[in-house]
């Protein structure tokens, strides 16, 4: 009997010891009541300005939801770029900061906050659409931040209907650095507007054999759960390892460089061939600055 009575004593231990082990979770925000959609975009000067309250115009997902815990709310952008864009010597690396805005004032930032064993200088940080994580992003590839800022990670579908243009070449918004922004349709010919549309393919792909081992890599085979899983290879596909290409579009019939959004990685672009403006820089690792 005394052993019986020890035995369910020390599986409650265990059990209760697993559970104060166990990873908390994060609150789940209540829902909000959401204003009007606002956006508005103007040149002032040697800049464009485009602000807006953050709310999306088209229908977006449910959050609160099981995959991302918090609630949209409005926010207070003024977002600011070249408005005549010019070419860095070197193409320049986004970092933790947003890539662009779209047309309606809500960021692209494709970066994620979750890394392997949540450790920020082990350099493996977890890929958004890599299909590995549930972030409980929605139809427009977006999801909330605990700021309650609603952000695209890849094709703002919602943003594209919108705007009635699905199978052509679509803007859908302007990089920190000023070049327009694309949804994935341009031209079969880049030189010639009038030689229909297609999909653009990125020249970025998953690195063949294994990741480094050691203590400080999750080791295993490269499969795209991790950004830098991904490596760039020139000619792989249309685009550059900016996820860009100059030539016309519908706005610059006289041709410039401009970004697309892609369905493979980077998605979003994660390099720019010009130079950001600050307004797209986070204080601190945070939230980009009010202007």
């Amino acid at each position: 009997m005394k052993k019986i009575v020890a035995l369910v004593f020390v599986l409650s231990f265990v059990v209760w010891i697993s559970g104060q082990n166990r990873p908390l979770r994060r609150p789940i925000m209540e829902k909000v009541d959401l204003p009007d959609p606002e956006s508005k975009i103007f040149v002032e000067g040697e800049f464009r300005y485009i602000e807006g309250n953050g709310v999306p115009g088209h229908d977006h997902g449910e959050f609160p939801n099981r995959g991302n815990p918090h609630t949209i709310l409005p926010q207070r952008y003024k977002w600011r770029v070249p408005a005549e864009p010019k070419n860095a010597e070197e193409p320049t690396e986004l970092g933790r900061n947003p890539f662009g805005v779209a047309l309606n004032g809500i960021p692209f930032d494709p970066g994620t906050a979750e890394y392997w064993q949540h450790d920020p200088s082990s350099g493996w940080r977890y890929e958004a659409l890599s299909g590995h994580l549930n972030l409980g992003v929605d139809d427009s590839n977006a999801h909330v931040q605990p700021t309650g800022a609603y952000h695209y990670h890849g094709l703002p579908f919602g943003l594209i209907l919108e705007r009635g243009k699905a199978d052509q070449m679509t803007m859908v918004g302007y990089a920190a650095d000023g070049f327009p922004v694309y949804a994935n349709y341009g031209y079969n010919d880049r030189k010639d507007p009038k030689s229909g549309f297609r999909k653009m393919t990125s020249s970025w792909e998953v690195k063949t054999g294994m990741r480094p081992s050691g203590a400080n890599s999750p080791g295993d085979r490269y499969d795209g759960r991790f950004v830098a899983d991904y490596e760039y290879v020139e000619g792989y596909g249309d685009l550059d390892e900016c996820n860009g290409r100059f030539g016309p579009t519908p706005e610059y019939p006289e041709g410039i460089y401009h970004y697309y959004i892609t369905e493979q990685f980077p998605f979003v672009p994660r390099m720019y061939k010009g130079t950001p403006d600050r307004s797209f820089i986070r204080r601190g690792g945070g939230r980009p600055p009010r202007r």
